[in-house]
């Protein structure tokens, strides 16, 4: 069934995809064919919505543009799409549980993401980590290689390492500009995004502060040309760094996410001694 037509609109940072090929390798990206129950995250016209509502059990829309999600019902007259007009920012997929045996069902959720949301997103999301399977987005191409950098490279940074200590990410597949309408002006990355079975560190753990975790982080490459010794000086000492087995001399990328919660638990916990 062909999607409506709908002029993307700026302010919403519409950019629709329509090459079927693609379309198609989200969908299966997705790992749908088995009862699931998906969260599709600005469907826009709907092309990918008729691919997944093909193979799975429930399939919740949300989209912020008033005409497109009033438009999904009237196009897909499915019991199992349930649209929900709203900003994903404010979105709570506990909200979405229902009884019985779907109460502990996590989701899979997927979607073409707005460049502006993309990151504000991802974290959002991590609160919600109980509630989720996986992750398939496509997200700016810049943005996906930060996602999935590893130690010692220049895309390693503060997104990187706060991702990574409860994710793990996995580059798909790139698609072009040419694959949207209207085409953006950068290449867009799939990628797919799975919680860690054994996350680096349990947010429930004993001295453990996400929001010192975060400032460290923070710090470390705000100044990522400057040690660590220099980076960090008003808040952790070298004496801390050494206990943490971080070299003091050594700059923000090459640390790993497992040796910056070491280092935040030690901050931690010598504060609360």
């Amino acid at each position: 069934m062909k999607p409506p037509s709908h002029k993307p609109r700026k302010r919403f940072g519409q950019h629709f995809l329509v090459d079927p090929t693609v379309l198609q390798q989200i969908s299966s990206a997705c790992g749908i064919g088995r009862p699931t129950t998906i969260v599709e995250i600005g469907p826009g016209p709907g092309a990918l919505t008729a691919l997944l509502l093909q193979n799975t059990e429930r399939l919740i829309a949300i989209e912020l543009d008033r005409d497109l999600a009033a438009a999904l019902p009237e196009q897909f007259p499915d019991e199992k799409l349930e649209v929900h007009q709203m900003d994903v920012l404010n979105c709570e997929l506990s909200d979405f549980k229902t009884g019985g045996a779907t109460l502990n069902q996590r989701f899979r959720v997927v979607g073409n993401l707005p460049y502006n949301i993309s990151t504000p997103l991802i974290f959002h999301l991590l609160n919600q980590l109980d509630h989720i399977d996986q992750m398939v987005f496509m997200v700016q191409k810049e943005v996906a290689g930060r996602l999935a950098a590893r130690p010692g490279g220049k895309q390693y940074g503060r997104l990187t390492v706060m991702t990574a200590l409860w994710l793990e990410t996995e580059k798909l597949f790139d698609v072009p500009p040419s694959a949207f309408d209207p085409p953006p002006k950068v290449d867009s990355t799939v990628i797919r995004m799975k919680p860690r079975a054994t996350p680096i560190i349990e947010k429930q753990s004993p001295h453990f502060d996400l929001e010192l975790t975060a400032k460290i982080v923070t710090a470390a490459f705000a100044q990522r040309r400057k040690t660590l010794r220099n980076a960090l000086s008003s808040i952790v000492t070298v004496e801390q760094m050494a206990l943490a087995d971080i070299d003091p001399g050594s700059r923000a990328e090459t640390v790993a996410p497992e040796s910056y919660v070491r280092l935040s638990l030690i901050v931690s916990e010598e504060a609360n001694s």
